[in-house]
């Protein structure tokens, strides 16, 4: 989708899973600014979905994998050319088990899971990548649903990450 008909304020959602032996899932795109660098699988919130089902969402649609979502990791923002205001929120997902990896050929060049020291390690690793790492132990924020903050308001899905 062009950036016209996402007008300039951004939001997207990136999961980050881990494997039971500590590996990151990691994905190289074949377009955009990480193009070629080991990244976190992302992309923009649809409309009708929430940050989170997003999360979920891009890592199926770009490795196949079926996840559910742990918490809430963090924000990443910024604004690109003093005009797009790009926002990510960051979900710690859980594999679901018997999961296969299928490469979603039209985006993504290589899947592999990682260990933090060999994506330390690799000069191709996201900015993002090395800063999450060099926290150490992340936390997360799980969500709360099933909260009504008023039937006036019309939410269909409402969730609380705190």
């Amino acid at each position: 989708m062009s950036s016209n008909k996402r007008g300039k304020v951004w939001l997207a959602a990136a999961g980050l899973v881990i494997s039971e032996q500590g590996k990151w899932l990691v994905v190289k795109k074949s377009y955009g600014g990480l193009k070629g660098k080991w990244s976190l699988p992302a992309g923009f919130v649809d409309e009708g979905e929430t940050a989170d089902e997003a999360a979920v969402r891009e890592v199926k649609e770009e490795t196949g994998l079926e996840c559910t979502v742990k918490g809430l990791i963090g924000l990443r923002t910024g604004v690109i050319g003093m005009e797009f205001s790009d926002n990510l929120l960051l979900f710690l997902l859980e594999e679901e088990k018997g999961g296969v990896i299928k490469r979603q050929e039209n985006e993504i060049v290589e899947i592999s899971y990682l260990s933090p020291e060999e994506l330390m390690e690799d000069k191709d690793a996201s900015v993002l990548i090395h800063y999450l790492i060099g926290l150490g132990n992340l936390q997360n924020i799980p969500g709360k649903e099933g909260l009504n903050p008023g039937n006036d308001f019309g939410y269909t899905q409402y969730k609380l990450f705190f």
